[in-house]
């Protein structure tokens, strides 16, 4: 299969190795499910990851999405995935306030794994670029990007953020679980000026659940002597 993107990354900071990325199909099943599990056993807080199942990942597979891998000598060691969303009375788009008839130009930003030994590699910043690279190219039938974000996945927050997505809504989903929901307009290609800013820390629900059903979003995560901070604005 052809090669999306090719280059070279370190195993637990060894020597370089080569890689290569490619799209996934469903001859790759048994691999991502191995990966994800890794990953869940690595895991010190097993709620900062929603886990796919293996029929979630089959749908995706089946033409609901997109899915791009990295590979270090034909073996998966990490993979980012783009769902095609069912339309529900749980569809993200609804969180942030869309209308019933955008809804069909959503499409989900899911899940994204790297296996312990190659993280340090910026691998979901590459694997992020490479798979909205892949959707421009294959579909422009979509505008918005969504996803949600456990509060405590720090690594992830930051990765929403640098792909320049916004924190529109912050509720309890997944049975009760709460989780940031991102966003980004795909028709946006000009960085938002803010005409407000302010500062939230990150454990202070109550205040940023306030401020964005006044207008803010959430736009950075800030590190202060260990302790986090969400930077909102309002245009």
């Amino acid at each position: 299969m052809k090669h999306i993107f090719e280059g070279t990354i370190k195993k637990s900071n060894q020597l370089e190795q080569s890689f290569y990325v490619q799209a996934l199909t469903l001859d790759h099943l048994s691999e991502i499910v191995s990966v994800q599990e890794q990953i869940i056993l690595s895991l010190k807080d097993k709620q900062s990851l929603q886990p796919l199942s293996k029929q979630e990942f089959e749908f995706i597979l089946n033409g609901n999405g997109l899915m791009i891998g990295a590979f270090v000598d034909e073996t998966l060691i990490a993979f980012r995935a783009l769902l095609v969303p069912l339309i529900d009375e749980e569809h993200l788009g609804l969180d942030i306030g869309l209308k019933v008839d955008e809804l069909q130009q959503v499409i989900y930003q899911e899940i994204s794994n790297v296996l312990p030994e190659y993280r340090g590699n910026q691998l979901q910043k590459t694997l992020a670029i490479l798979i909205m690279q892949e959707l421009s190219q294959q579909h422009d039938e979509y505008r918005y990007v969504c996803c949600t974000v456990a509060t405590s996945n720090i690594p992830s927050l930051k990765d929403k953020f640098v792909q320049g997505m916004e924190i529109l809504a912050l509720k309890e989903k997944y049975g009760g679980l709460m989780r940031y929901i991102f966003v980004k307009d795909l028709q946006e290609v000009n960085s938002p000026i803010w005409n407000q800013v302010m500062f939230i820390q990150i454990d202070d629900f109550e205040t940023q659940q306030a401020k964005l059903a006044e207008g803010w979003r959430g736009f950075q995560l800030e590190d202060r002597n260990g302790v986090q901070w969400i930077n909102f604005g309002r245009r």
